[in-house]
C-alpha cells in the first residue's frame, strides 16, 4: 500500500545509477541494457491508470538517458518477461517485490539468487528464502544456496578479493 508514495524521482534515479555501476563493475558489462518496469498495470495506459509513469519513473529515466544510460521504459510489467522481451535488455528493475520476484521464480526457482548491492560488503542469499519449513527434514534443495555462493565467489574474484576453496 506504501509502494506508491515511497517512490521518487531522487530514489529511482540512485538505483538505477546502482544497478548500472554493478552490471559494468561486478558483471562486466560494457554497456548494460536496463528495463524498467511501471508501477501500474500496462505502464499506468498513459495515465489512465496511474500517473506515477507519466510524473515520476519516466522523467528519472529520461535523465538518465542524457547522462547516456541505456534504459528502456517505464515498461508494462505484465510484457517484460517473455523470452523475446528479456533478449532485449540485461536487467530489469521492478517497482515491488511480486513484479520482480514471480516471473524470476517462474523461471529458475531452483537457481534463483537475490543479490543486495550498494553494501560495502557481497551478500548474495538463496533466492526463495530461509525455507524454515524445510529445516531438519533433510528433503530441500540446495540449489538456490549453491546457486548463492558461486555467485558471490564469482563476485569476489571480479573485485579482486582473496578466495580459495
Amino acid at each position: 500500500a506504501d509502494v506508491p508514495r515511497l517512490i521518487t524521482a531522487g530514489r529511482l534515479t540512485r538505483l538505477l545509477r546502482l544497478v548500472h555501476a554493478a552490471l559494468r563493475e561486478d558483471w562486466g558489462l560494457e554497456a548494460p541494457r536496463i528495463a524498467v518496469a511501471g508501477l501500474n498495470p500496462h505502464a499506468g495506459e498513459d495515465g489512465r491508470m496511474g500517473r506515477e509513469e507519466i510524473e515520476i519513473i519516466a522523467p528519472a529515466i529520461e535523465a538518465l538517458r542524457a547522462e547516456g544510460l541505456d534504459l528502456a521504459g517505464p515498461l508494462p510489467a505484465d510484457t517484460m518477461f517473455h523470452p523475446e522481451a528479456r533478449a532485449g535488455y540485461d536487467l530489469a528493475v521492478c517497482m515491488y517485490h511480486d513484479q520482480a520476484l514471480i516471473p524470476a521464480k517462474t523461471l529458475d526457482f531452483a537457481g534463483g539468487v537475490n543479490v543486495t548491492l550498494g553494501l560495502p560488503f557481497l551478500r548474495t542469499s538463496p533466492d526463495h528464502g530461509t525455507a524454515f519449513g524445510l529445516a531438519g527434514r533433510g528433503v530441500a534443495d540446495p540449489s538456490s544456496m549453491i546457486a548463492a555462493l558461486r555467485l558471490a565467489a564469482d563476485l569476489a574474484r571480479r573485485r579482486g578479493v582473496p578466495w580459495r576453496r
